[in-house]
């Protein structure tokens, strides 16, 4: 019986170990993928959203249950957590769709990625279904 546990304890570790290098080799072949102590930023918008709700403008939360909506949304921030070329800020911007109309709001860090964000939305929905209320917030030195 002991000889059979310790056969199954063996062959346990054995599994545990190539799922962790597994695991290893898959992340360090992708290189969208960034060790969390690469990224230096903090994308808090706490400050901004509770402005944002209190004044009853469109915010994540009142993000339409249509499945047209949802799709929309969704791949608006597929594209855009996609791009390696975004700061962290960027790819936390806030995508609303409600009854086909994109509201795109939050922090980035320049001209250049507001641009950017806003040409993924009118590619997903549309020129005229986009509106663009992205603010750009340079870093703090």
């Amino acid at each position: 019986m002991s000889r059979r546990i310790s056969i199954c304890a063996v062959m346990f570790v054995g599994a545990v170990l190539l799922s962790v290098t597994t695991q290893g080799r898959a992340q360090q072949q992708d290189p969208t993928k960034r060790p969390a102590e690469v990224i230096k930023e903090d994308a808090d918008n706490t400050k901004v959203n509770r402005r944002e709700s209190s004044r009853g403008e469109a915010t994540a939360d009142k993000q339409r249950e249509k499945p047209a909506d949802r799709m929309v949304s969704q791949r608006i921030r597929r594209a855009v957590t996609r791009n390696p070329e975004l700061s962290s800020y960027a790819r936390n911007v806030k995508i609303v769709t409600q009854d086909g109309t994109v509201t795109l709001k939050g922090p980035v860090r320049s001209e250049k990625e507001r641009n950017a964000i806003e040409a993924i939305a009118v590619q997903m929905a549309g020129k005229d279904r986009v509106t663009n209320e992205i603010q750009i917030a340079p870093e703090k030195n």
